[in-house]
This record gives structure tokens, C-alpha cells and sequence, in this order.
């Protein structure tokens, strides 16, 4: 209320009233101004002592780099160690870059925080092979050729170059970035076009050369120290130690869009999972040690594939990972998962597994009760397809399921019981058929809603190129390095999910990253709806 209008006021009970409502929107004020000093005070702590903890990790690290243990290690097994650690030493000065500049910031909207912020110091590289051929981009200030301030005619008095190395399947290029500078002489002022932030500022590499190089060790497999020797081959000399700096810095600005896809895993009513073994190398003491890759996958919508890293097998893992989600979740029958389902969470069954087990008894023996089986779960099969064919989703698949594979399923079951009662107890066809009935509650889930799958196919066709990259990997790297390679293979899978090309869509991603803001960071995700800059 204003002084004009309290001075109106001539009802002394009017005047009470409107002054004890202006202490108390005061009071209010005051309350909200504390509670946001308080929140504040909290996050400054929490960056402080992230700070510190990267700190020492930082140091940590560098100790093992360049500690004594390593020289007794083989030349090849020297060279990834000295890998993996220098990988993880650029990951973790990258992470204490961006805690530092959060905790020295002034109090902004989360929202308008850059998802990665460029490093400030200036790395010292080599030239560019002069052999390479030059792209030329010149950057004209968005005035043109006219001041901006008086309209007088600009004169150009020099221009800022810039080289980045660039790579297109199959070769190498320099972009070379001309920025032309302009003088006003009425103004007195120079005027240049900005150069635009980068994953690696000021560095060699563009983002088709850093996407190249991720892509090489995650998608095909390719340890830095085999990419260095191809790099050497095209006339490039990239030491291991420069690539993995690369990728460090690269996981952790790549980090916010793999946390992304998960909330939006989570928002799905019914998920695959599965998990898979990966080395990983403890670097205090030179050795691997089992680790996993939980792996989830969506089943409506525009596929989501997501990878958690995990020191073990163990189901709090899962737990921790869904928290609160509580929907039906496709799974093998690995006794982790168990506690989900004691929680809320709807099991449901594989028919793959169980066809597996049938199908590996008539390998072995050639049982005629074991094909029967198999040819019985066919028939579900041909079901899903004839369904498929007719574009049925939702009510009406669940709908046509009731009618078709629901009286199937009686005859197989059964069928089952009165084969368990024949077959020899403890034979391979035995185990096959107690396996089934063990698991026919969950078996039968999928026909009470049309969102469900029959099987865990997509998310085990996701794991594959994992389990046939091992051999290449020989270790998936550090501790540290565990969450950063699982959110980078999340976010390549997701792209080949949703039928994208992951070289453009990383390179336009690594392009765009530095300038998005948090709140923008959807559209940078590899789903359906992602469009290039400029597309």
C-alpha cells in the first residue's frame, strides 16, 4: 500500500488493519529472503566441499600417474593404464573446473546456467599439419559493415584466426576460423564478430574430431592407443594423453544429458532390464576387478536405452537407480531384482529365456517333447506378429491377446504340468519345464495390458555390442571412468534407437552444448523430435 493511499485512510480500525497487513507481507518478505540465504548458504557449502573432495582426486591421481607401480607393468599394459588414469585425471579437473566457477558465480536461475562451461587456461599445442586441407569460415560481426552506434562506414584493421582440427569419415580437415576486425573511427571503437565457446576451448580439437574420437572407443571398440596409431597413419600425431584428455572433459559435459534421459526412463510405466560384466581397473594397485552395466529400456514412446554403472551384481543397485518408480518391469529371473518386487514393483517374464532353455535341450539330446515345446511357443510368437501386422497397440492389442494367446497359454500350461510329472527329474527337459511353471504368474503379465512386451529381446540386442567389445577393452577404465563411459553409451545407444546417426547427432550435440542452457537441454536429447542446427 502506498503513503498516498494510507494517508487516505481515516477509519482508525481500517488503519490498524492496513498496517498489520503491511508487517506482515514484510514479515513474509523477510521469512523468503532467509529461506533463500539459507538455500544459498547450503549449495556454496556443498560446492565447497565438492571442490575439495575433486581436489584431492585431482591429486590422487596424478600420485598413481606417475607412481612407481606402474614400471612394473608390460609395455601394452603400461600404455592403458597410463590411459585410463590420464583419462580419468582430465574428467576429474574438468569436474573441479565447473564446481569452481559454480561456487565463484553469482546467484543465477538454475535454468540459465550453461550445461557445460569452456576451460579458461590456454592449452599449448603443435601446429596443424600444413598438408591439410583448410575449410575457411569468416565470422563477419552481425552489423556488417556499418557501426553499429553511428552508421559510419567500418574499416577493417585485422582479423583473429582460429584452427581447429576437423574429421569426416575417412579424413581429416583444418576449419580455420577467420574473424575480421573493423575499427570506427568516428566511435573509436573495434568491432568483431564473438568466437563461440567449445567443449575444449581454445583447443585443437572441432567436434567432429571429439565425436570421432568417442565414438571410435564406445561404439566401435577402439582403445585410444589403436586411435592414435590410426590418427598417425592419415599424417596426425595425437598422443594417448591429449585423446583422453578429450574424453574425460567430453563425459563430463555429456553427464546432464544422460541424467535427462533418465528422469525421463523413469516416467515410463513399464522398462526391460538387464545387466552385463565389465572390468574395471582399480589404479592403486594395477589390477581389474568385475564390475557391471545395468541396462534399462522403454517399451512405449521414442526408445530410451540407458546404462547404470555398478561396483557389483548386487539388486540395491536397481533399487537405487528406479527409486520411487513402481510400474512392470521385464527382467531375467536373477534373484537381485526380487526386492523390487517385494516393494510394488509388477515382475514380468521373459519367453525368450524359457524357449532358450527348451531349445538347448533339443540341441543336446534332440528330446521331441522338448521341440513340441518350442513349436508351442512359436505359436504365442506368431500371435504377437499377426498383431503387429494389424497395427494393434494399447486396449486393443491387450484385447486381442485375451482372445488368441490366452486360451494357448492354458492349453501349454497344461501340457507343462503333465510333462513335469513324465519327464526324468533333474534332466535337462525337467529343469526347462520347473523353470516355466516357476515363472508362469509372471509369464502371463504381458496379456493384462497392451504396453507390455513378451520378452526381453530389445534390451539383451542393446547389451550385445557391449559383450562383443569387451575383448577390445580389456578394462572399461577407472572407478571414475565407470558412470562417464555408461552415460556416453546411453546417449549413442538412445540415438540408434530412435534411428538417428549418431556421428551427426554427437557433432551437433558437442557443437550446440556449451551455449544450451539447462532448460533447453530437451532439445539436445538423441530422441525423436532432435534437429540439427540449422536443419
Amino acid at each position: 500500500m502506498t503513503p498516498e493511499q494510507l494517508a487516505a485512510i481515516t477509519d482508525i480500525e481500517a488503519l490498524r488493519a492496513a498496517a498489520l497487513a503491511m508487517v506482515d507481507s514484510q514479515l513474509q518478505r523477510i521469512a523468503e529472503r532467509d529461506q533463500r540465504i539459507a538455500s544459498q548458504q547450503r549449495e556454496i557449502q556443498h560446492l565447497d566441499l565438492t571442490v575439495q573432495h575433486l581436489s584431492h582426486e585431482v591429486a590422487r591421481l596424478k600420485r598413481i600417474q606417475f607412481g612407481a607401480k606402474t614400471e612394473a607393468l608390460s609395455a601394452l599394459q603400461r600404455g592403458l593404464f597410463e590411459e585410463t588414469v590420464a583419462e580419468e585425471v582430465a574428467a576429474a579437473e574438468q569436474a573441479l573446473e565447473n564446481a569452481q566457477s559454480a561456487s565463484g558465480a553469482d546467484a543465477a536461475s538454475p535454468a540459465d546456467i550453461p550445461i557445460a562451461r569452456p576451460a579458461k587456461a590456454t592449452p599449448k599445442r603443435q601446429a596443424l599439419p600444413p598438408e591439410l586441407p583448410r575449410v575457411i569460415t569468416v565470422h563477419e560481426p552481425a552489423s556488417g559493415c556499418t557501426c553499429a552506434t553511428c552508421a559510419t562506414a567500418l574499416v577493417r584493421v585485422g582479423e583473429h584466426v582460429s584452427e581447429k582440427l576437423a574429421y569426416t569419415p575417412g579424413r581429416f580437415h583444418v576449419e580455420r576460423h577467420v574473424h575480421p576486425q573493423y575499427a570506427c573511427r568516428a566511435c573509436e571503437t573495434v568491432v568483431a564478430a564473438p568466437v563461440a565457446p567449445a567443449i575444449i576451448d581454445r583447443g585443437l580439437p572441432a567436434p567432429s574430431l571429439l565425436t570421432q574420437v568417442l565414438l571410435a572407443k564406445y561404439t566401435d571398440h577402439l582403445p585410444l592407443y589403436r586411435q592414435q596409431a590410426i590418427y598417425a597413419r592419415a599424417g596426425v600425431e595425437l598422443p594417448r594423453s591429449t585423446l583422453a584428455d578429450w574424453v574425460g572433459a567430453c563425459g563430463i559435459a555429456l553427464q546432464p544429458l544422460a541424467d535427462r534421459l533418465r528422469e525421463k526412463l523413469r516416467e515410463q510405466a513399464c522398462l526391460h532390464a538387464d545387466e552385463t560384466p565389465v572390468d574395471t581397473l582399480d589404479p592403486g594397485n594395477g589390477k581389474t576387478r568385475q564390475s557391471y552395466l545395468f541396462a534399462y529400456r522403454s517399451t512405449a514412446g521414442p526408445p530410451i536405452v540407458l546404462f547404470d554403472y555398478a561396483d557389483s551384481r548386487s539388486g540395491k543397485h536397481a533399487r537405487e537407480f528406479l527409486g520411487d518408480w513402481r510400474g512392470a518391469l521385464m527382467v531375467d529371473d536373477y534373484a537381485g531384482y526380487k526386492a523390487l518386487f517385494r516393494e510394488g514393483v509388477t515382475e514380468l517374464a521373459c519367453w525368450v529365456h524359457v524357449r532358450r532353455k527348451f531349445v538347448e535341450v533339443v540341441q543336446a539330446s534332440g528330446s521331441p517333447l522338448a521341440q513340441e515345446a518350442v513349436e508351442r511357443i512359436g505359436v504365442l510368437y506368431r500371435i504377437e506378429a499377426e498383431a503387429k501386422d494389424q497395427g494393434l497397440h494399447g486396449e486393443a492389442l491387450r484385447a486381442y491377446r485375451q482372445q488368441r494367446a490366452a486360451p494357448k497359454l492354458k492349453e501349454l500350461h497344461d501340457w507343462l504340468q503333465a510333462l513335469g510329472l513324465k519327464a526324468l527329474k533333474n534332466s535337462g527337459l525337467a529343469k526347462a519345464v520347473n523353470h516355466a511353471l516357476s515363472r508362469w504368474p509372471a509369464l502371463l503379465r504381458y496379456l493384462d495390458d497392451g504396453g507390455r512386451p513378451i520378452d526381453n529381446n530389445p534390451i539383451e540386442n542393446a547389451i550385445r555390442p557391449i559383450t562383443l567389445g569387451r575383448k577390445n577393452w580389456l578394462f572399461i577404465g577407472g572407478t571414475n571412468a565407470g558412470p562417464r563411459a555408461a552415460a556416453i553409451m546411453s546417449l549413442v545407444a538412445t540415438a540408434k534407437a530412435n534411428g538417428l546417426c549418431p556421428q551427426a547427432w554427437l557433432t551437433d550435440v558437442l557443437t550446440r552444448l556449451p551455449t544450451t542452457r539447462n532448460r533447453d537441454i530437451d532439445s539436445l536429447l538423441p530422441i525423436s523430435g532432435w534437429a540439427a542446427l540449422g536443419g
